[in-house]
Protein backbone atom coordinates (compact mmCIF):
# COMPACT_ATOMS: atom_id res chain seq x y z
CA UNK A 1 0.00 0.00 0.00
CA UNK A 2 1.36 3.49 -0.97
CA UNK A 3 1.81 5.64 1.95
CA UNK A 4 -0.23 8.49 2.89
CA UNK A 5 1.10 12.17 1.53
CA UNK A 6 1.70 14.42 4.07
CA UNK A 7 -1.00 17.62 4.82
CA UNK A 8 0.28 20.65 2.86
CA UNK A 9 0.21 23.28 5.93
CA UNK A 10 3.14 25.18 4.00
CA UNK A 11 3.53 26.91 0.51
CA UNK A 12 6.69 26.88 -0.87
CA UNK A 13 5.94 29.47 -3.17
CA UNK A 14 5.02 31.35 -0.26
CA UNK A 15 8.08 30.84 1.60
CA UNK A 16 10.26 32.09 -1.28
CA UNK A 17 8.53 34.97 -1.72
CA UNK A 18 8.90 35.76 1.87
CA UNK A 19 12.82 34.90 1.67
CA UNK A 20 13.01 37.39 -1.78
CA UNK A 21 11.27 40.02 0.68
CA UNK A 22 13.62 39.58 3.19
CA UNK A 23 16.68 40.03 1.07
CA UNK A 24 15.31 43.58 0.06
CA UNK A 25 14.48 44.84 3.44
CA UNK A 26 18.08 43.66 4.74
CA UNK A 27 19.16 46.26 2.66
CA UNK A 28 17.98 48.95 5.77
CA UNK A 29 20.43 49.87 8.64
CA UNK A 30 18.21 48.88 11.22
CA UNK A 31 17.16 45.19 9.74
CA UNK A 32 17.05 42.63 11.95
CA UNK A 33 18.58 39.58 11.93
CA UNK A 34 19.39 37.68 15.35
CA UNK A 35 17.70 34.80 14.99
CA UNK A 36 19.91 33.63 11.87
CA UNK A 37 22.96 35.57 13.27
CA UNK A 38 22.64 33.16 16.56
CA UNK A 39 22.01 30.13 14.87
CA UNK A 40 25.53 30.59 12.79
CA UNK A 41 27.48 31.56 16.29
CA UNK A 42 25.85 28.35 18.17
CA UNK A 43 27.07 26.06 15.34
CA UNK A 44 30.69 27.47 15.04
CA UNK A 45 30.57 27.24 19.14
CA UNK A 46 29.76 23.19 18.16
CA UNK A 47 32.16 22.47 15.79
CA UNK A 48 34.65 24.02 17.69
CA UNK A 49 33.88 22.15 20.83
CA UNK A 50 33.91 18.90 19.03
CA UNK A 51 37.03 19.87 16.94
CA UNK A 52 35.58 19.11 13.45
CA UNK A 53 37.18 20.29 10.76
CA UNK A 54 34.90 19.03 7.67
CA UNK A 55 36.16 18.88 3.77
CA UNK A 56 32.40 19.06 2.38
CA UNK A 57 30.01 20.98 3.46
CA UNK A 58 26.45 21.45 2.66
CA UNK A 59 24.49 24.74 4.10
CA UNK A 60 20.83 25.27 3.95
CA UNK A 61 18.84 28.50 4.65
CA UNK A 62 21.73 30.72 5.88
CA UNK A 63 20.95 33.65 3.54
CA UNK A 64 23.31 35.85 5.46
CA UNK A 65 26.24 34.11 3.89
CA UNK A 66 28.40 34.19 7.51
CA UNK A 67 28.12 30.20 8.38
CA UNK A 68 29.74 29.52 4.74
CA UNK A 69 32.54 32.16 4.40
CA UNK A 70 33.84 31.05 8.07
CA UNK A 71 33.77 27.48 7.03
CA UNK A 72 35.94 28.31 3.56
CA UNK A 73 38.24 30.14 5.88
CA UNK A 74 38.85 26.89 7.75
CA UNK A 75 39.27 24.68 4.67
CA UNK A 76 36.26 23.17 3.65
CA UNK A 77 34.22 23.18 0.51
CA UNK A 78 30.85 24.83 1.01
CA UNK A 79 27.84 24.46 -1.15
CA UNK A 80 25.11 26.97 -0.11
CA UNK A 81 21.48 26.84 -0.99
CA UNK A 82 18.30 28.24 0.21
CA UNK A 83 14.50 27.26 -0.13
CA UNK A 84 14.27 28.83 -3.07
CA UNK A 85 17.41 26.57 -4.92
CA UNK A 86 16.59 23.28 -3.09
CA UNK A 87 13.59 21.70 -1.93
CA UNK A 88 14.41 19.44 1.51
CA UNK A 89 11.55 17.12 1.19
CA UNK A 90 13.17 15.39 -1.97
CA UNK A 91 16.50 13.40 -2.31
CA UNK A 92 19.42 15.68 -2.33
CA UNK A 93 21.81 14.76 -5.69
CA UNK A 94 25.14 15.80 -4.37
CA UNK A 95 28.46 13.44 -3.18
CA UNK A 96 28.14 12.61 0.28
CA UNK A 97 29.19 15.73 2.96
CA UNK A 98 30.64 15.31 5.88
CA UNK A 99 28.64 17.93 7.34
CA UNK A 100 25.16 19.65 6.85
CA UNK A 101 23.79 22.31 8.35
CA UNK A 102 20.12 23.61 7.85
CA UNK A 103 19.19 26.72 9.76
CA UNK A 104 15.76 27.87 10.40
CA UNK A 105 14.23 25.66 7.03
CA UNK A 106 13.12 22.50 8.15
CA UNK A 107 10.31 24.08 10.83
CA UNK A 108 8.17 24.48 7.74
CA UNK A 109 8.41 21.69 5.28
CA UNK A 110 5.31 19.34 4.94
CA UNK A 111 7.60 16.46 5.69
CA UNK A 112 9.93 16.72 8.20
CA UNK A 113 10.60 13.45 8.55
CA UNK A 114 11.05 13.04 4.87
CA UNK A 115 13.46 15.83 5.40
CA UNK A 116 15.26 14.45 7.75
CA UNK A 117 15.78 11.16 6.36
CA UNK A 118 16.92 13.05 2.75
CA UNK A 119 19.51 14.87 4.43
CA UNK A 120 21.04 11.62 6.34
CA UNK A 121 21.20 10.06 3.13
CA UNK A 122 23.16 13.00 1.69
CA UNK A 123 25.86 12.61 4.35
CA UNK A 124 28.60 10.41 4.24
CA UNK A 125 29.38 7.65 6.26
CA UNK A 126 30.29 9.23 10.26
CA UNK A 127 28.97 12.91 8.58
CA UNK A 128 26.97 15.19 11.03
CA UNK A 129 23.87 17.06 10.44
CA UNK A 130 23.39 20.03 12.82
CA UNK A 131 19.46 21.41 11.87
CA UNK A 132 18.42 24.91 14.09
CA UNK A 133 15.03 25.85 13.74
CA UNK A 134 12.37 27.59 15.54
CA UNK A 135 10.27 25.88 18.40
CA UNK A 136 6.87 25.47 19.95
CA UNK A 137 8.11 27.77 22.89
CA UNK A 138 7.72 30.95 20.77
CA UNK A 139 6.11 33.97 20.58
CA UNK A 140 3.85 33.36 22.94
CA UNK A 141 2.87 37.25 23.23
CA UNK A 142 2.19 37.21 19.16
CA UNK A 143 0.06 34.22 19.85
CA UNK A 144 -2.04 35.82 22.32
CA UNK A 145 -2.43 38.98 20.43
CA UNK A 146 -3.16 36.76 17.21
CA UNK A 147 -6.55 35.09 19.14
CA UNK A 148 -7.32 38.58 20.70
CA UNK A 149 -7.77 40.22 17.59
CA UNK A 150 -10.27 37.27 16.20
CA UNK A 151 -11.79 36.41 19.51
CA UNK A 152 -14.76 35.06 17.66
CA UNK A 153 -13.81 33.43 15.28
CA UNK A 154 -9.68 33.32 14.79
CA UNK A 155 -8.10 32.39 11.66
CA UNK A 156 -4.93 29.90 11.14
CA UNK A 157 -2.54 32.94 11.15
CA UNK A 158 0.81 31.42 12.91
CA UNK A 159 3.07 28.28 12.15
CA UNK A 160 2.41 25.02 14.16
CA UNK A 161 5.90 24.41 15.68
CA UNK A 162 8.21 21.44 16.85
CA UNK A 163 8.85 20.96 20.44
CA UNK A 164 11.76 19.35 22.18
CA UNK A 165 9.84 15.69 22.34
CA UNK A 166 8.72 15.52 18.52
CA UNK A 167 12.19 16.60 17.53
CA UNK A 168 13.58 13.84 19.17
CA UNK A 169 11.30 11.23 17.95
CA UNK A 170 11.41 12.37 14.55
CA UNK A 171 15.47 11.85 14.74
CA UNK A 172 14.96 8.88 16.03
CA UNK A 173 12.53 8.07 13.15
CA UNK A 174 15.12 9.03 10.59
CA UNK A 175 17.88 6.49 11.85
CA UNK A 176 20.24 9.48 13.21
CA UNK A 177 23.12 8.13 15.85
CA UNK A 178 23.94 9.88 18.85
CA UNK A 179 21.30 11.83 18.28
CA UNK A 180 20.38 14.91 20.56
CA UNK A 181 17.40 17.83 20.86
CA UNK A 182 18.48 20.94 22.78
CA UNK A 183 17.09 24.37 23.40
CA UNK A 184 18.09 27.75 23.96
CA UNK A 185 15.86 30.81 24.44
CA UNK A 186 16.39 34.29 22.60
CA UNK A 187 14.30 36.96 24.76
CA UNK A 188 14.13 40.33 22.44
CA UNK A 189 11.64 43.76 23.62
CA UNK A 190 9.36 45.41 21.48
CA UNK A 191 8.04 48.58 21.90
CA UNK A 192 5.04 47.85 19.61
CA UNK A 193 3.51 44.48 18.06
CA UNK A 194 4.56 46.49 14.25
CA UNK A 195 8.31 46.16 15.23
CA UNK A 196 7.54 42.58 16.09
CA UNK A 197 6.55 41.72 12.82
CA UNK A 198 8.47 43.53 11.03
CA UNK A 199 11.26 41.85 12.45
CA UNK A 200 9.87 38.86 11.31
CA UNK A 201 9.42 39.87 8.07
CA UNK A 202 13.01 41.18 8.02
CA UNK A 203 14.39 37.57 8.84
CA UNK A 204 12.16 35.40 6.00
CA UNK A 205 10.14 34.58 9.33
CA UNK A 206 6.66 35.79 8.09
CA UNK A 207 3.64 33.26 7.31
CA UNK A 208 4.22 30.33 4.70
CA UNK A 209 1.22 28.87 5.14
CA UNK A 210 -0.75 26.92 2.66
CA UNK A 211 -3.72 28.44 3.20
CA UNK A 212 -3.32 32.62 3.76
CA UNK A 213 -5.94 34.05 5.91
CA UNK A 214 -7.48 37.82 4.89
CA UNK A 215 -5.66 40.18 6.38
CA UNK A 216 -7.09 41.89 9.64
CA UNK A 217 -9.23 44.79 9.67
CA UNK A 218 -8.72 47.87 11.34
CA UNK A 219 -10.59 46.65 14.62
CA UNK A 220 -8.68 43.30 14.66
CA UNK A 221 -5.30 45.10 14.39
CA UNK A 222 -6.32 47.34 17.30
CA UNK A 223 -7.31 44.42 19.24
CA UNK A 224 -4.20 42.61 18.68
CA UNK A 225 -2.07 45.71 19.78
CA UNK A 226 -4.07 46.60 22.54
CA UNK A 227 -3.30 42.86 23.89
CA UNK A 228 -0.03 42.26 23.24
CA UNK A 229 0.96 46.09 24.85
CA UNK A 230 -1.20 43.90 27.59
CA UNK A 231 2.80 42.19 28.40
CA UNK A 232 4.52 45.27 28.28
CA UNK A 233 6.79 46.18 31.26
CA UNK A 234 6.94 49.10 33.69
CA UNK A 235 9.37 50.88 30.61
CA UNK A 236 6.43 49.83 28.14
CA UNK A 237 8.52 47.07 26.99
CA UNK A 238 7.39 43.82 25.87
CA UNK A 239 9.60 40.44 26.06
CA UNK A 240 9.12 38.21 23.70
CA UNK A 241 10.72 34.54 23.42
CA UNK A 242 12.12 32.71 20.40
CA UNK A 243 13.58 29.28 21.36
CA UNK A 244 15.77 27.67 18.89
CA UNK A 245 15.94 24.04 18.75
CA UNK A 246 18.95 22.21 17.72
CA UNK A 247 18.78 19.14 16.62
CA UNK A 248 22.35 16.96 16.04
CA UNK A 249 22.66 13.38 14.65
CA UNK A 250 25.50 11.37 13.06
CA UNK A 251 25.23 8.68 10.47
CA UNK A 252 27.17 6.19 11.51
Amino acid sequence: MASQAPPRIFSRRRRIAGLRRARVRQAKRDAARYILDDMVEDVLDRLEFIRLSPQRVLVIGDWTGTLALSLRGGGSLVDEYDVATLDEERPIEAEPYDLIVSLCSLDRVNDLPGALLHLRNALAQGGLMIASIVGAGSLANLRRAMLAAEPDRPAARMHPLVDNQAASALMQRALYKRQVVDSRTLTVSFGSLDRLVSDLRDQALGSALASAPPALGRPARVRAEEAFLDAANERGRVLESFEILTLTGWKD
